[in-house]
């Protein structure tokens, strides 16, 4: 494994920060109950077994207990043999997270917002790897996105979001192979909830929520969430109207069974960001001839510009224990979306491409629109047993789950006039777009998979994995050669992890598995085959004894195959990238008042395998190979300031590279969040958070030289919370 001196360094000072957390004095317990807990709660008649919603409720403090993504039974996060991270719903509110992919800035392995804030997009990469289309999934269940057609999942419905990296085919069939992240909705509440939430922004956007819970019955409970907002961004004419309500529903008719009906509906009617991801190398990274572009200009035509989006997700849980050992579950979603965009953006100088040519300082401009409708199933099937064989307890999870992507897209594009990237002019004028794609896409994935947990040695824990996934596709297009095609294959995957649980706290852990992930579409080569590949993976957790927290470090090598290469109409399926590195991860409750979140990420990514033999050994661009992030978020809780909760942060990411060449990097980049608030428990809050506090100027990443994006300026949320 080859460190620079600068990741070798920016690994121990987080490490530091990590053993100053070790060696501090004998911190009090925390008083919160304890997440894992196996008692019940029992609501007269409507009794809700905790030890059964562990995994899927609310996180006391920052530390989570358990977690359901990495084994899809409720496992004690320390057991599972890979590493998981989890950002429950008080973390997400103390931060002022006002989108998905914000609430992962402070998590090991993750860099979210590689082109700055997206409206309509949550970016996301792990461990090197874009898992913004096959890596997302929400309850459990895939949010499988294909060229523009993904959903998009609001923050305010959450209950907490955990990230599961590395490899994680064994378990949900083809996914990214970086890792994958579950949404975990929110879901009735024991006790009633009533909440009424009011913000804006610093650019004037304003914001409603409601999250209201109430018992129905004895043994039915409802909760509605819903947030409504409308304004503006940071940037000029990027604006628009935003809501999205999820009604959930819980039945308990005895103590043995349990449906959980999950829903939410979104709806979107706003403007671009033109120049988001697309702007060139020279004049944002570096200095063009007339300086740099002013991140708040945006290049779209504010009068043709569209973004309309209509979302439905229905579903439901079903668990039912049919006696002491056996439990049987079944997870079922329907998603359908309608979204129609119509939106410019540059593409490089008129005159120069990359960089401009004599006095000519003109972008040159695309028109680009698409109509794209999609439905997607998705249902998961498990029987889980517990038994006991000699001296080794098992938990048997046997499953069997099916997936259906049914897509409609049709794209045009066509070119647009020039601006001007200093004073831009719109109402211009534009031809009309040409159509080059009109396509039907349907691809069916059903797959069986089973697990053992074995439990023995007074400390030992086994968890081994096997899963086979059947995949056809079937794709028709009248208008493009290369996105008509049929394909069928079959595909196997496996995890094998040995853990031993310490009485002290420490869990080491070593764990080896192989995925894969379906990529659609074709070119002259023939059909995409589904990339594939391995992973290796030692790590050490710590759980203390003496306050409430959870150390994880983990060493990875992960190789991807089947990597598409070279061109559009030459591509072939030859690449081969390898991630391999480090990353150390803490979140704890220190005291009642102090919590901690701090990470640090080191890895070399590097091309192993490609068609353009020049670029062996390069490092594929956007991604940023260090990242680090430390926390500290401090309440009050006697004397004259009581109730008021202070919290800083500091985000540091990396140098990365604009070109497959890596010819020209884009710098590292440090910046600090900031967020103050005030309240009385359970009756009112108002806090005011500040991101990128000292609004640092800077690019957050390229997708080639003529395409690169700003990271978000300083942003402010004022939010006043009240319950009754």
């Amino acid at each position: 494994m080859r460190f620079t001196r600068q990741k070798l360094s920016t690994t121990l000072l987080l490490g530091t920060a990590v053993a100053l957390v070790f060696a501090a004095p004998d911190f009090a317990r925390a008083q919160s109950s304890d997440e894992a807990s196996q008692q019940d709660v029992t609501l007269d008649a409507l009794v809700i077994e905790t030890e059964s919603y562990n995994a899927k409720a609310p996180v006391e403090g920052y530390v989570a207990k358990q977690s359901s993504t990495g084994s899809k039974t409720y496992t004690p996060i320390e057991e599972i043999p890979q590493s998981v991270s989890v950002i429950g719903r008080e973390e997400m509110e103390n931060r002022g997270v006002d989108k998905v992919d914000e609430a992962l800035r402070y998590t090991a392995g993750v860099f979210s917002q590689p082109y700055g804030s997206d409206t309509d997009t949550n970016w996301i990469y792990i461990r090197g790897f874009d898992a913004t289309q096959t890596g997302t999934y929400l309850d459990g269940l895939q949010n499988y996105a294909y060229g523009f057609g993904a959903f998009m999942i609001e923050d305010y419905n959450l209950e907490r979001i955990e990230v599961l990296r590395g490899a994680a085919s064994v378990l949900y069939g083809g996914t990214n192979p970086g890792g994958m992240v579950n949404y975990v909705s929110k879901r009735p509440t024991d006790e009633p909830l009533h909440r009424l939430e009011l913000s804006v922004t610093d650019t004037g956007k304003l914001g409603t929520g409601v999250d209201i819970s109430e018992r129905l019955s004895n043994d039915a409970a409802y909760r509605v969430t819903g947030q409504f907002t409308n304004g503006e961004e940071q940037v000029d004419e990027n604006e628009g109207f935003q809501g999205s309500i999820a009604p959930t529903f819980l039945w308990t008719p005895n103590d043995d069974t349990s449906l959980t009906l999950l829903s939410s509906f979104t709806f979107v009617d706003g403007q671009h960001n033109g120049g988001l991801g697309f702007l060139p190398y020279n004049g944002t990274v570096v200095d063009a001839p007339y300086g740099k572009i002013d991140p708040d200009i945006n290049f779209t035509e504010p009068n043709l510009d569209k973004d309309m989006r209509r979302q439905a997700m229905v579903g439901y849980e079903l668990e039912h224990d049919i006696n002491d050992d056996l439990t049987f579950r079944q997870n079922a979603r329907v998603g359908h979306i309608d979204i129609h965009e119509i939106y410019y953006y540059p593409s490089g100088y008129a005159v120069g491409g990359s960089a401009p040519s004599g006095s000519n300082y003109d972008l040159d401009r695309w028109g680009f629109e698409h109509r794209t409708e999609m439905t997607t199933i998705g249902l998961d099937n498990q029987l889980e047993q517990k038994f006991s064989t000699a001296n080794l307890d098992h938990t048997l999870l046997g499953g069997i789950d099916m997936k259906r992507f049914d897509m409609s897209r049709k794209e045009s594009s066509g070119a647009g006039t020039d601006i001007d990237p200093l004073n831009p002019v719109h109402g211009t004028s534009q031809v009309a777009r040409s159509a080059y794609l009109d396509q039907d896409i349907v691809m069916n994935q059903i797959g069986l998979y089973a697990q053992d947990q074995i439990r023995f040695g007074d400390g030992w824990i086994t968890t081994l994995n096997g899963r086979y996934d059947y995949i056809s596709t079937d794709a028709d297009d009248p208008i493009s050669t290369y996105n008509n095609y049929s394909e069928s294959e079959g595909e196997w995957s496996g995890r094998a992890g040995i853990a031993y649980i310490f009485n002290s706290g420490l869990t080491p852990y070593v764990s080896a598995a192989t995925f894969f992930n379906p990529v659609l579409g074709s070119s002259a080569n023939g059909v995409y085959r589904p990339e594939t590949g391995e992973q290796y993976e030692a790590g050490l957790k710590y759980v203390p004894q003496n306050f409430d927290g959870l150390f994880t470090v983990a060493a990875f090598d992960l190789t991807r195959q089947n990597v598409i290469t070279g061109t559009f109409q030459n591509e072939r399926q030859l690449g081969e990238v390898h991630s391999q590195g480090i990353e150390l991860e803490a979140k704890a409750n220190l005291t009642k008042e102090l919590r901690l979140t701090a990470s640090a990420t080191a890895y070399d990514l590097e091309i192993t395998e490609e068609e353009d033999r020049s670029l062996i050994g390069k490092q594929p661009v956007t991604v940023p190979t260090e990242m680090a992030s430390l926390s500290l978020d401090y309440t009050f809780s006697k004397g004259t300031l009581e109730g008021l909760r202070l919290i800083g942060g500091a985000r540091y990411q990396g140098a990365s590279y604009a070109d497959e060449s890596n010819e020209n990097e884009v710098p590292s980049a440090t910046v600090f969040d900031a967020g103050i608030g005030y309240g009385l428990e359970d009756q009112w809050d108002l806090s005011l958070n500040v991101s990128n506090l000292l609004d640092k100027e800077y690019v957050a990443g390229c997708s080639s030289i003529t395409a690169c994006g700003y990271a978000e300026g300083r942003s402010a949320l004022l939010k006043l919370t009240v319950n009754w």
